[in-house]
This record gives structure tokens, C-alpha cells and sequence, in this order.
């Protein structure tokens, strides 16, 4: 089949070669991709930046697709479903799903002991086969996957697999009250989606930073918010207290994570030279912008190891700080009930519709913000064809495919 191919930073290709996957467990599906996103976070694989990525694999957590096989144990899933499949990879029975935390699932990684798993990922997310390819499978079949309504488009579908959940969560995380002044730090995706997500929640003023002028304009239209460019700013922490009456924001948001520029010493430690798990800019900004007893929300992704953060200011600021990978399953109802409504709309985000085939332009353009470049979704060749299902001809019992 048709995949992306990582063969080290800076480098992947399309690769014809790619072994179809199958069956191997009787909970598995197999899906046939449709649409798959690049995210932010895939950026950080494709610059060498997270541990143990591997020549070879194929990246993509946020795809979704039509159900081409089932394996022998599912049950909620059949041949021909369109399914959105949210990037966590979860059991759905061990402690942490039954409380919802899917991507703190402890059953699917065997590579850590901190992150779940994650589709299209590092070995340390697990090392699963992600979606920017032609078919993949889909562990746990009846947990993850979600058969998406025929009232919701495909556009809107891809992106509830991770940008859009990840944005609300991490607006959920701040613990919004009406009429907070909420500061998001970063203008891609799951920083335009945090913006939006705030208003939704009862924020009364919504400023998002970023350095990309494009970008600023885009989510200042999008999300109706203020806007900073933080290369115009000598303090950044200053500036905010400025704009808040010198009290600070009730509540900031990292959505940029360890390749946050801002700081030459933080870039130079934590992106060149990986003595800590990224840059830890933003966080620095987070926690020297908020209020006194304000919340922090974390979902910008850094490295498994240390950062330098400074925890004193934290402390004695009366900081609550919260992070984690966003639970993609639990926000789906609610955020379909806001797409419905017409409250937010996902699709809107979306500039660059590339092929598979030419993926490898894709990451550059996405990589090096070129073409006012927001969100790139890749086709692959196979996504619109036609399929009909047809009763197996054996016991009925099973179903199979044929092409129209």
C-alpha cells in the first residue's frame, strides 16, 4: 500500500511498498483511510526531536476512514462503517479508561510507564502505525472508534480525532469562569480550537500569542480574539500584566509545547542541543503571566525527560497547573452537539488539501509555514472510492467488499 515513510529528520517520502496491515487480534479492524491531518506534534517527529522514532514507521494520529475488515471479537463496528478514530489507543478497561483518562490507558504502551498509546507515534507512544497511509489497523475496535453520524462532513470528522478535542480540553483544564481573561499561547490548530473553546466556556476576553502573522490573523477572524506577536514584546510577562491591570491572566494555556521559540538560551537547550525536553518558553510564560491563584493548562507535547521550569514561581504564585493528553472519547458527544448547533466549525481551519502522494511537500510546507498554511489534510488515492457491502455468500455471518 501507499504510506508515509520516515527515514530520519527533515526526511519522509510516500512509499508504494508499505505492507498492507492485517488482522491480528480478533478485536482488531482494519480501515480504509479516508482522510488523515499532519498535526503540530507530528512536526516534532519529523524534526528529530522526540526519542526512539524509528526509520520506517508511518506517522498519523488524527485520520478517520470506512471500516474495511473486522476482526472475529468486534461487535460494534461492521464492514463499510465511516469511523473517526480518536489518536489515543485504549483498552477501555483498565483503571485509567474507566475514568476516562483514555490517554493515560495502561494496557496498550509497554514502551512507558507515563503516556499511553498513540497512533502513528514514537516506540515510546507504543510505535503503532499511524494513518497518513492507505489502510490502518485499529486495535481495540470496539473502544476507540466512533462511526460518525451522517449529518457530520468528513472535513469536520478528522479534525474531532485530536485538534479540536485537544484545543477543548485544554480550555476545559483551565477551569474558565464567566468572564475570565483567558491567554492562549500559540496560533496553530489546537491554539485556534483552545481560543474558540474558551468563549464557549464563559471566558470574557480571549488573547492569543503567537509570532506568525498569518496566523495571528487567522485566529483573531476565527476566534474573534486580541491577538500578540510576541516577537514585538520585549517581556512577555510584563506585557501581559500590562493588558490585565497589572493582575495577570486567570488563566494561560501552552498549546506550543518543546519547540516553542521566544528565548535563544531555551532554543538552544532544548531544540539544538536536547540538553532538556524542548523549550520550555512558553511554559515560563504560562507561569510568570497568570494571576496569583490562577490556573495553568498544559497540552503543548514536551520530551519524557526534565525541563527547567521555574516551580518556585509556581508555588509561591498558588498555581494549580494541568496537563495531560486530551481523552478525545469523552469529548466527542459534546463538541458534535456544538458542531450541530453551528457554534464552532472545525472545517474552517483547513487551507491545504494535499495528496498522499506528495506528502513529502506537505511537511515542508506545514514545517516551514509557508503558504499561510494552517491545517494540511492528505487524500489518499483510495479515499473516494465507491464501496458497496454485500452479505458473505458463506453463513452470513460475515461481510465483504466489492468496489462498485
Amino acid at each position: 500500500m501507499l504510506a508515509m515513510n520516515y527515514r530520519g529528520p527533515y526526511r519522509v517520502r510516500a512509499d508504494n511498498n508499505k505492507p498492507d496491515p492485517v488482522i491480528e487480534h480478533p478485536g482488531d479492524a482494519i480501515v480504509r483511510v479516508t482522510r488523515a491531518c499532519i498535526c503540530g506534534s507530528d512536526l516534532h517527529l519529523y524534526h528529530g526531536l522526540v526519542p526512539d522514532t524509528r526509520v520506517g514507521h508511518t506517522f498519523g494520529h488524527e485520520f478517520i476512514g470506512v471500516v474495511e475488515e473486522v476482526g472475529s471479537a468486534v461487535q460494534k463496528l461492521k464492514v463499510g462503517d465511516r469511523v473517526l478514530v480518536p489518536f489515543n489507543v485504549f483498552c477501555g478497561s483498565c483503571y485509567f479508561c474507566k475514568h476516562e483518562l483514555y490517554g493515560n490507558c495502561h494496557n496498550t504502551n509497554a514502551q512507558a510507564t507515563a503516556v499511553g498509546a498513540i497512533y502513528g507515534y514514537s516506540h515510546t507512544a507504543g510505535g503503532y502505525d499511524g494513518g497518513q497511509a492507505e489502510y490502518v489497523r485499529v486495535p481495540m475496535a470496539d473502544v476507540g472508534p466512533m462511526v460518525i453520524p451522517d449529518d457530520i462532513h468528513d472535513d469536520d470528522a478528522v479534525l474531532l480525532t485530536d485538534a479540536l478535542p485537544t484545543g477543548y480540553q485544554a480550555a476545559e483544564m483551565g477551569d474558565i469562569k464567566e468572564g475570565d481573561t483567558v491567554v492562549v499561547f500559540g496560533a496553530g490548530p489546537v491554539g485556534i480550537f483552545a481560543a474558540k473553546s474558551a468563549w464557549l466556556m464563559g471566558a470574557g476576553r480571549v488573547i492569543v500569542v503567537d509570532e506568525v502573522e498569518y496566523r495571528l490573523e487567522f485566529v483573531q477572524r476565527y476566534a474573534q480574539c486580541e491577538v500578540v506577536n510576541f516577537k514585538e514584546v520585549k517581556d512577555m510577562a510584563l506585557h501581559i500584566k500590562k493588558m490585565t491591570d497589572w493582575m495577570g491572566a486567570d488563566v494561560c494555556i501552552d498549546a506550543v509545547g518543546c519547540e516553542a521559540a521566544g528565548n535563544t538560551m531555551q532554543t538552544i537547550t532544548g531544540v539544538y542541543t536536547m540538553m532538556q525536553a524542548g523549550s520550555a518558553t512558553v511554559l515560563h510564560w504560562c507561569i510568570n503571566s497568570v494571576r496569583k491563584g490562577g490556573n495553568v493548562s498544559i497540552v503543548g507535547v514536551y520530551g519524557p525527560t526534565f525541563n527547567a521550569v521555574p516551580i518556585g514561581n509556581a508555588l509561591n504564585k498558588g498555581l494549580t497547573l494541568r496537563m495531560n493528553q486530551a481523552s478525545v472519547r469523552r469529548h466527542l458527544p459534546r463538541l458534535i452537539e456544538h458542531i450541530r448547533a453551528g457554534r464552532i466549525d472545525p472545517k474552517a481551519i483547513i487551507t491545504h488539501r494535499v495528496p498522499l502522494e506528495e506528502v513529502a511537500d506537505a511537511y515542508h510546507i506545514f514545517s516551514s509555514k509557508l503558504d499561510n498554511c494552517i491545517k494540511t489534510v492528505l487524500i489518499p488515492p483510495r479515499a473516494n472510492e465507491v464501496r458497496a457491502v454485500k452479505a458473505s455468500v458463506n453463513s452470513g455471518n460475515g461481510a465483504s467488499i466489492a468496489t462498485n
